[in-house]
């Protein structure tokens, strides 16, 4: 018997002790994070294309029949280098034509003025009558304004001889090609299409609702798709004031640097950074909180779990969220810059309740 009674002995101080531990309340450890403060900035990136900063369309100012094309697509070209002639006979003719009308026109002013100075000679002495003075002074006053005309025509014709070679305007790259020899090109109609060599631009279409946050010379990022490994800072340059297609304005950044592997046409993502306002019309630094951290309860009203050092409890804590950016949300009021919130699993925690703080590597993790 002594051995029954000695382990029923043992069976009952093994439950005692267990129902003392089931008594020891349990301190349930929490994810947390120490709040800071922050500016209120949203980012916004939009799509734009690289286009260089000095770009036309050529065309010659006369018309004619292509006599030379000296450049090709993808050529390098210098200021005033010749690029296509037009055939020069025609304009050469006229040249001739006009000059010697002009020389025809000073023969009959010279003539005239001989007349008028002999009538007035003799007018003076009363030798003449005042109709043939006056004859002679129109006359003369005729044959100069001929030379006028004369003489403009020479100038008309010399400068479409000139116009009839097509120079480029800057140095650049030739970056379309629409004309052949023997082709007859109207005045005005575009035979080439050249990019400068003084930089790139990019150009963006921005959303009415940031326009407003723009200014000339703001500093932006600008990263390209196609270059990964790409990214050159810009500043604006111009701003639209008239909204185009789906209410944006037209924006343009020159890039503040250069590189090779940049070509006119591709895409470019620029990056807007300016200050945020909340849904309730703040504006200023605001504290950022993981979305886990947030509770709703039945009024809709967002809370967050405050840790108490003093009594390592839970204080619950109304706040005023404003925007959520990268899964984060933004609150303008109900917390202080170093205070610890809870992270996770807010649905299970009370007002009041013990908790520990899990250790860093715990928290690192969540």
């Amino acid at each position: 018997m002594r051995p029954y009674i000695l382990l029923l002995s043992i069976a009952v101080l093994t439950a005692c002790t267990e129902q003392e531990q089931d008594t020891t309340p349990v301190i349930r450890p929490i994810a947390w994070t120490k709040v800071e403060l922050s500016e209120f900035d949203q980012v916004r990136t939009l799509s734009g294309i690289v286009a260089s900063v000095e770009a036309t369309t050529l065309s010659f100012e006369v018309t004619g029949k292509t006599e030379s094309v000296t450049v090709n697509l993808g050529n390098k070209v210098k200021k005033d280098q010749p690029l296509a002639k037009l055939n020069q006979l025609t304009f050469q003719l006229s040249v001739q034509s006009a000059d010697a009308e002009l020389k025809k026109a000073q023969a009959s002013h010279i003539e005239a003025n001989n007349e008028y100075q002999r009538y007035t000679k003799l007018s003076a002495q009363g030798l003449v009558s005042q109709s043939g003075y006056d004859n002679s002074k129109a006359a003369f006053e005729s044959t100069k304004s001929a030379v006028d005309v004369a003489r403009a025509q020479l100038n008309i014709a010399n400068k479409n001889l000139k116009d009839s070679t097509l120079l480029a305007p800057y140095d650049g790259i030739i970056t379309k090609r629409s004309i052949e020899p023997s082709q007859q090109i109207n005045a005005g109609t575009s035979v080439f299409e050249i990019e400068g060599l003084h930089g790139l631009e990019i150009q963006a279409m921005v959303p009415e609702t940031i326009i407003r946050n723009l200014e000339l010379d703001m500093l932006l990022n600008i990263s390209f798709p196609v270059l990964p490994s790409l990214t050159m800072k810009g500043h604006i340059t111009e701003i639209g004031t008239r909204a185009e297609s789906a209410n944006a304005f037209p924006v343009t950044v020159i890039l503040d640097n250069d590189s090779d592997l940049l070509r006119a046409g591709m895409t470019a993502e620029v990056e807007i950074s300016f200050l945020g306002e909340g849904r309730s019309g703040y504006q200023g630094p605001a504290i950022r909180v993981p979305v886990t951290a947030l509770g709703a309860d039945i009024e809709q009203k967002s809370y967050v779990f405050v840790y108490l050092p003093e009594s390592q409890q839970l204080e619950k804590r109304y706040v005023q969220t404003e925007n959520i950016i990268n899964n984060q949300v933004l609150l303008s009021q109900g917390l202080n810059q170093g205070e610890v919130i809870a992270t996770a699993g807010v649905a299970f925690l009370r007002e009041g309740q013990d908790v520990r703080l899990l250790d860093n590597k715990t928290q690192n993790f969540h």
